[in-house]
C-alpha cells in the first residue's frame, strides 16, 4: 500500500479546575469557537463542541501526525490563555489536570454528536460526576 489512511474520531472530555462552573453562557460560544479554531489549526476536523459551565465535550478527527495528549494539551493551554487574556471571568481560569478521550466508531458518530449537542438537557437529569462514572464503567475503567 503506497499511502497511509486513518480516520480516528475522538470524543474528548475535560473539566474546569475543581469543576467550578466558570464557562458561563455569555462566554461559552466564544470559548467553543476558539477551541474549534485551535483544532482546525492542528488539522483536526471538528464535528461538534459543547458542554456545561464546568466541562467540555468535543468530537473531532485526530490528525495522524499528532497524539491525543498533544492535541488536548494545546487546546487546554490555548483556551485557558484566551479566557484569561480576554478577562472573560473575574478570577484566573484553569482547566483541571487530565482529560478523558475515547475513540468513536464511524457507525455511532451521529449518536455521539447528538449526545454532545444535547448536553444541557442531558445534565438536567444526570450530574457530570454520574455521567463520568458511567462512561468509565462503559469503557472498562470501573476498577480505577
Amino acid at each position: 500500500m503506497s499511502h497511509s489512511f486513518n480516520k480516528i474520531w475522538i470524543h474528548a472530555i475535560w473539566a474546569t479546575k475543581e469543576r467550578q462552573p466558570l464557562i458561563k453562557p455569555s462566554i461559552e460560544k466564544r470559548v467553543h469557537n476558539m477551541i474549534s479554531e485551535q483544532l482546525c489549526e492542528m488539522e483536526c476536523s471538528v464535528r461538534i463542541i459543547n458542554g456545561m459551565p464546568d466541562h467540555v465535550h468535543c468530537l473531532f478527527l485526530l490528525n495522524s501526525q499528532k497524539s491525543i495528549s498533544e492535541v488536548i494539551k494545546q487546546i487546554k493551554g490555548s483556551s485557558s490563555h484566551f479566557i484569561n487574556h480576554n478577562n472573560f471571568i473575574s478570577q484566573k481560569f484553569a482547566w483541571q489536570t487530565g482529560y478523558a478521550a475515547f475513540s468513536v466508531s464511524e457507525s455511532v458518530i451521529e449518536k455521539v454528536s447528538d449526545y454532545i449537542q444535547n448536553q444541557k438537557s442531558h445534565h438536567q437529569k444526570k450530574s457530570f460526576q454520574q455521567e463520568y462514572q458511567e462512561i468509565l464503567v462503559l469503557y472498562g475503567f470501573n476498577n480505577k
